[in-house]
């Protein structure tokens, strides 16, 4: 055996690892989805089968999803509530990352560390006070209950925009204060638009975050004409708990705008965790 074959065939071992690795891990992770694509195409009387293929594709469980539930009221819901939150959260984290990173005031750093210990304070902690809040502000069982709470920004949204501003070039900021540019001007002018990576990361994953909320929901919703598609969803496990394939169409019908929104923002969305770290 020569040298370079005792080179070439570690590596490709290795490459053989790590690739058969990869695909048993994203097998892992797509299996549930093939499962819940298979049996949303099932009859009632194989649904519980282990089979993949359904024998005869049952298209009209979708049809039935639209029949059991106002689908597209609470897809409206669904969607109007995830916007809003998004937005306020891309406005008002953006505004105080630039502060963060670009801004020197007194106590910068000692405040910026305590905004980011509020991401160890688990999320049961703070939903009763949140509750008792939106009670007293009349706010519950309203649209207001879904989007005020999370319309203000949020630590980890406000940490990724501040690494973001870091990362960019110094020369930026002193050209526009040559130019007389104000520090709101900067940041909505300047910095704002070379931050459209992060911006990306931060709406696509508030907008999952929200779009699969269901303990807030449960809690703040009680009209069916307000209330959310996982909201929905439940419901109809628990009014038709028999017709599991109706159950599976309907939750590829809520996973279907999520796919969707990835596959149009992949680009952007994997270049923002490239440069804001969190890839690791």
């Amino acid at each position: 055996m020569g040298l370079a074959e005792r080179v070439i065939k570690p590596s490709v071992m290795r490459g053989i690892a790590l690739y058969t690795a990869l695909v048993g891990i994203a097998w892992c992770a797509l299996f549930p989805i093939l499962w819940a694509v298979s049996g949303s195409l099932k009859s009632e009387g194989e649904v519980t089968r282990p089979k993949l293929l359904p024998g005869h594709p049952q298209w009209s469980n979708y049809r039935d999803v639209f029949s059991l539930m106002p689908f597209w009221r609470m897809f409206f819901n669904s969607v109007l509530y995830a916007g809003c939150v998004s937005a306020g959260q891309v406005f008002f984290c953006s505004l105080a990352g630039y502060a963060f990173a670009r801004l020197r005031f007194r106590g910068r750093d000692t405040l910026f560390v305590l905004y980011l210990g509020t991401l160890m304070v688990p999320l049961t902690v703070t939903v009763i006070p949140q509750f008792i809040l939106m009670r007293v502000a009349g706010l519950t069982d309203t649209p207001w209950a879904m989007i005020v709470p999370g319309l203000f920004g949020s630590a980890f949204g406000t940490y990724l925009m501040r690494q973001f501003f870091l990362s960019l070039p110094t020369e930026l900021e002193e050209a526009a204060i040559l130019d007389g540019c104000s520090p709101w001007q900067i940041y909505w002018r300047i910095l704002l638009p070379h931050a459209k990576p992060a911006v990306m990361v931060l709406a696509v994953l508030t907008w999952v975050n929200v779009w699969n909320d269901f303990l807030w929901p449960l809690l703040m919703i009680q009209r069916m004409s307000i209330a959310t598609l996982t909201l929905g969803l439940v419901h109809m496990q628990g009014e038709y708990v028999a017709r599991w394939p109706v159950l599976m169409a309907a939750s590829m019908l809520i996973l279907l705008p999520l796919i969707l929104i990835y596959a149009v923002a992949q680009r952007a969305f994997i270049r923002g965790i490239a440069v804001t770290g969190l890839g690791g």
